[in-house]
């Protein structure tokens, strides 16, 4: 047992026992990787590798020491209001991450399960509803959640509120995309403004909301002129560094942080080399725990992410002027909402526009809609010209997950992709 098993196993046993214990433990290992990476940073990656992973872990060790002034979320939560209120996101993927990453997810997994969750819900769910249940998360002091996309928000949020005695703010988003839908889901989120500031006691200045909202718009233009240049343009990465990027485009959506991170990934992209290997569309959540994933993709240069779905709607373009309707456009026009045509159209623009040479859509456990669409999102980009491997795993729970078979499909994967490339050459 490594160093970090064996602490995540002490943090897990102990969060039973005494969980503020285990939340001061926790921390204290947080803060210290906190300092490994101010003062050691991964010059594997390029310095917006090295920038983002201090940023999440910022952001991690504020929602667990300062919850006060803190919101719990689900991650398609505007957090250009959170930025504007000066709130941290209290963020059930990004806490269930750091946890699971830390080894001690399995004693919360066990205390969902003792509680009667199934076992069919969502990883990242079961894990945060389980270190809540024993304690060790910290009574924040919100929350706010929406029906967007994930049908574990509709589970966990209603019953930690009740659990926690929290005030709460639901976000309804609906299925129809079109004018109507913005400008309800738009009203909406002018009421949250208000409920963020009866929670904090504090008024939200119109020009911070703005500010925020300028902030999303400029990060999301870095962002789109970074893909530009990907055909060409290969930097290192890792899954985890890929991971953190999904943070900052959803729950650090209007920081300065964001904006930093998107300007800092276009000069590294400019500056990366031209690389011979594979470029590759990834489609969902990324798989940072499994061992045989991260062996292909951690800092190499033969096979690269040339683009991911999730981050590239993120940071999606917003045209409306009026900052609430901006942000309603961008919560409607999420690709997990509505027909799944448009996670379809979304992957082909982005693998033409990477010139991607095959697809991997990672079919997480619990994530109902995903699974229940990869079939079709399979064949339709196979249509499209780009072959598309579905791999399926648990995000979260590596116990849900064969490695050796992930291993030989993945690698068999690259090598049919690198044969139809030659293929092409000849």
């Amino acid at each position: 047992m490594n160093i970090i098993d064996k602490f995540g196993s002490i943090v897990g046993s102990m969060a039973l026992q005494d969980p503020e214990k285990a939340r001061r433990l926790l921390l204290a290992g947080y803060r210290l990787q906190e300092k490994r990476l101010q003062f050691f940073p991964d010059r594997a990656l390029p310095p917006s590798g090295q920038y983002v992973a201090r940023v999440v872990m910022k952001n991690i060790i504020q929602a667990l020491a300062k919850p006060e002034q803190a919101a719990m979320v689900s991650i398609f939560v505007p957090g250009e209001l959170l930025t504007a209120a000066g709130l941290t996101p209290y963020s059930v993927e990004a806490l269930s991450c750091f946890m699971a990453g830390t080894k001690c997810e399995q004693a919360f997994l066990r205390k969902t399960e003792e509680e009667g969750f199934p076992e069919t819900m969502c990883s990242y769910h079961r894990v945060f509803l389980g270190a809540a249940l024993t304690g060790l998360l910290p009574k924040p002091k919100c929350m706010v959640y929406t029906n967007l996309a994930c049908d574990g928000n509709m589970m966990t949020f209603p019953y930690l509120k009740q659990t926690y005695h929290l005030p709460g703010f639901y976000i309804d988003v609906p299925y129809e995309k079109n004018q109507d839908s913005i400008q309800y889901v738009a009203g909406q989120l002018r009421e949250l403004k208000r409920f963020l500031e009866d929670v904090t006691g504090k008024k939200i200045q119109e020009q911070a909301v703005q500010q925020a909202v300028a902030n999303s718009k400029q990060a999301a233009e870095y962002y789109e002129r970074q893909l530009a240049l990907r055909k060409s343009h290969d930097p290192v990465t890792s899954l985890t560094n890929e991971l953190y990027a999904i943070f900052m485009c959803h729950l650090l959506s209007g920081s300065e942080e964001s904006v930093n991170y998107t300007k800092l990934l276009l000069r590294d992209v400019e500056r990366a080399p031209k690389g011979d290997g594979l470029h590759i569309l990834w489609m969902h959540i990324m798989p940072f725990l499994q061992a045989p994933v991260r062996d292909v993709f951690n800092y190499s240069k033969n096979i690269h992410i040339s683009a991911c779905d999730f981050v590239a709607d993120g940071f999606q373009t917003m045209h409306a002027r009026d900052p609430y309707e901006a942000l309603a456009e961008k919560m409607v026009h999420c690709i997990y909402n509505g027909n799944v045509e448009e996670r379809i159209r979304l992957a082909d623009k982005l693998a033409k526009e990477t010139g991607a040479d095959g697809g991997i859509l990672f079919a997480h456990w619990g994530c109902k809609g995903t699974i229940g669409a990869s079939s079709l999102i399979k064949r339709s980009l196979e249509e499209r010209g780009l072959p598309t491997m579905i791999l399926d795993g648990d995000g979260c729970n590596p116990a849900n997950t064969s490695d050796g078979q992930v291993s030989t499909r993945l690698q068999a994967f690259m090598e049919m992709l690198e044969e139809g490339r030659e293929v092409k050459h000849v």
